[in-house]
């Protein structure tokens, strides 16, 4: 069974780990795609490659933390697939470093380019998910988000602003029959994790009850609950996606 046959989703950040695990599970469960990516051409053309047999898929460079940019992809996605069912907030970055060591310039990108691009996709999408009266914003938020982490003062804010600004709109715009959702991972291994020594990776499997790192697939199962029919009476929620890292 498809979920999502006949859908058309927008998904940021989609050339590698979480990203790409929506897209493919998006595209497995019949969804058109669009993706933005931010630089690697290669790694958006090979997704293309991957998953045109399966769905109609185009890729945009493209960066939602500039609001003009957000509001030019959402009209060429409008133009090129038709009707937008589901848009994804994926992309991100991290700038690590304690409060006292973080600089100003650190924490202006990090809430850019996490916060300030969710505000711009989810406001440029508004507008024709209100004329067609339906419609499923994901926004992917952290276990940060909700508890916090040492050194991760820009993230977590970044994370947690999605969340408040998430369950906002979910208020304002549940009367038009669109919903508005949060994902908050834990620890996912992506390649971005490979670049840790086995004894680190070991060490947060161990301290998750599941006790194993979650996987892309984990995560975009998530979004397609969110994105599907499934979960037609959801919305401001946040959905933990962490193995028991957090339980509540």
């Amino acid at each position: 069974m498809k979920l999502l046959e006949g859908k058309t989703a927008i998904i940021t950040g989609a050339t590698r780990g979480i990203g790409k695990g929506i897209a493919q599970v998006f595209a497995r469960h019949g969804a058109n795609i669009a993706f933005t990516y931010a630089s690697s051409t290669a790694k958006a053309e090979e997704l293309v490659k991957e998953l045109s047999p399966l769905v109609k898929i185009k890729s945009y460079q493209s960066d939602s933390s500039d609001y003009e940019e957000a509001q030019k992809l959402i009209d060429e996605v409008l133009k090129e697939f038709g009707p937008i069912d589901i848009v994804v907030n994926n992309a991100g970055i991290t700038k690590d470093n304690l409060l006292l060591r973080m600089s100003k310039e650190d924490w202006d990108e990090v809430l850019r380019v996490n916060l300030d691009s969710v505000f711009n996709l989810t406001k440029a999408a508004t507008k024709p998910m209100m004329k067609q009266k339906s419609g499923s914003i994901i926004n992917m938020s952290s276990v940060v988000g909700v508890k916090g982490n040492a050194g991760q003062g820009n993230y977590a804010a970044s994370k947690a602003g999605i969340i408040g600004f998430s369950k906002s709109v979910a208020l304002e715009l549940g009367s038009r029959n669109i919903r508005c959702n949060v994902v908050a991972p834990g620890f996912i291994e992506t390649e971005m994790t490979q670049a840790l020594d086995d004894k680190t990776v070991q060490g947060w499997r161990d301290n998750i009850p599941l006790k194993r790192g979650g996987t892309p697939e984990d995560i975009a199962n998530a979004c397609l609950y969110l994105a599907s029919d499934l979960s037609s009476y959801v919305t401001g929620h946040v959905l933990n996606v962490n193995g028991g890292m957090l339980t509540y």
